[in-house]
């Protein structure tokens, strides 16, 4: 039964995406003005079924940072309402055409922006990706197959029958979205099986999900296996702006993929820097795990091992190395890295340019935190996920990420010689 009703589902969402294709800016934009309103409207409904989910994961024992993510707090609710109205108001790519050119023989050739399709949405934990792919989709023209995690079905399932209703009222039709509204592995193996009907497959979650998902899916998947970020404070970074951007970069929400994961700092400015900056992680609780060089600056420390480097810790705890220069530290970076987020603090042009020219992660910012990695800070609206492969996106994904280009002509009775 279960793969049964996943090919349903699958393939009535197929029939939509072909409709929801055609619909105008203004059909879809009142639409997300819909959806906000409707999130808006049914807070107490939302908190209800939420409660469920999250006693269920104190019962269960996840840790707080699981359990901060499950919450549909108020100010989480409202962000939910937001994006979709802010989406709404973004520039509609569908159907723009771009690369007009005239050829000898008088054939105009140029590219047209259209919907991918159907977008399969497989993720954990944070149940505002449910309104958040929804409208991001419902704007790009592609229904959408969520499939949430079991620890917040509730939350999963309130959340889209509120969208779907509000969808149905504006007159698209409500399979444009859809939810698998089972917890059982099996709907994700059937659905990674179904290349007729679903285009993509957008996992976000854990590393141990992607990486299933990635090796059962005849469907092409975008990648985002974790966010191992990197600030690297360079020997001509202003330390006051360094103290404050890494401060924020760790701690103001450690548990998101965006959250540094590891410092680097250029030795020449590691005995001015490091003490004091340890002295404000550790006010803040977080543990820091470094390297010799590091541990003889702050006494006391863990001592990092090589598996540091490639840890996501998505917590309070931060590992430190001290590096000879920046070609050591885009070097490390090169090899624990995972193309998502880098950042350098300096005063020093040439080096911004060549940290910037270097780096080969989807987002890489100067004098600035990791935490801006977000498609939301970017301007994009919501995001549907952040792709740390070189697809036809890298890095945060927004509505024109969601389309793709096809060529069209216009002839006036050419013919091939």
């Amino acid at each position: 039964m279960v793969m049964a009703d996943v090919k349903t589902i699958s393939h009535q969402a197929k029939i939509a995406s072909r409709e929801l294709a055609s619909a105008s800016i203004k059909l879809k934009a009142g639409t997300l003005n819909k959806m906000a309103v409707a999130i808006r409207e049914n807070v107490t409904f939302l908190q209800a079924e939420n409660k469920k989910d999250v006693d269920r994961a104190v019962e269960k024992g996840l840790s707080g940072v699981m359990i901060d993510r499950l919450k549909l707090t108020d100010r989480v609710i409202e962000s939910m309402a937001v994006a979709l109205d802010e989406i709404a108001d973004l520039p509609d790519p569908v159907g723009k055409i771009s690369d007009m050119t005239r050829r000898p023989n008088g054939l105009l050739v140029g590219r047209m922006r259209i919907p991918l399709g159907v977008i399969g949405m497989i993720y954990e934990s944070r149940p505002n990706v449910t309104s958040d792919a929804a409208g991001l989709c419902i704007k790009s023209g592609n229904a959408v197959i969520l499939r949430g995690g079991s620890e917040a079905f509730n939350s999963n399932m309130a959340i889209a029958k509120i969208l779907r209703q509000a969808i149905e009222d504006s007159g698209i039709n409500p399979n444009a979205m859809s939810i698998i509204p089972v917890t059982d592995r099996s709907a994700v193996m059937e659905m990674l099986t179904l290349e007729d009907d679903i285009d993509l497959i957008i996992p976000r979650g854990g590393e141990d999900l992607i990486r299933t998902v990635v090796g059962n899916s005849r469907i092409p998947v975008l990648k985002h296996y974790k966010g191992v970020c990197h600030i690297f404070v360079d020997q001509d970074a202003d330390l006051d702006k360094a103290y404050k951007i890494c401060l924020n970069a760790k701690v103001q929400k450690s548990s998101v993929c965006n959250a540094m994961e590891t410092l680097l700092v250029d030795e020449r400015v590691a005995d001015k820097f490091l003490p004091e900056m340890a002295r404000q992680f550790k006010e803040q609780g977080v543990e820091v795990r470094g390297c010799e060089r590091t541990a003889s600056l702050i006494p006391g420390i863990k001592n990092a091992t090589e598996q540091d480097w490639y840890e996501e810790y998505l917590d309070l705890i931060l590992a430190v190395k001290v590096v000879d220069n920046i070609k050591e530290a885009i070097d490390h970076i090169e090899k624990y890295g995972s193309n998502h987020t880098e950042a350098i603090i300096t005063e020093n042009y040439s080096r911004a340019m060549e940290f910037l020219k270097q780096v080969d992660s989807s987002t890489v910012l100067v004098n600035a935190s990791t935490r801006f990695s977000d498609g939301g800070e970017f301007g994009l609206g919501a995001e549907v996920g952040i792709s740390t492969s070189k697809i036809h996106a890298y890095g945060p994904m927004g509505i024109e990420h969601l389309t793709i280009e096809k060529f069209i002509c216009l002839g006036d009775g050419q013919i091939r010689q």
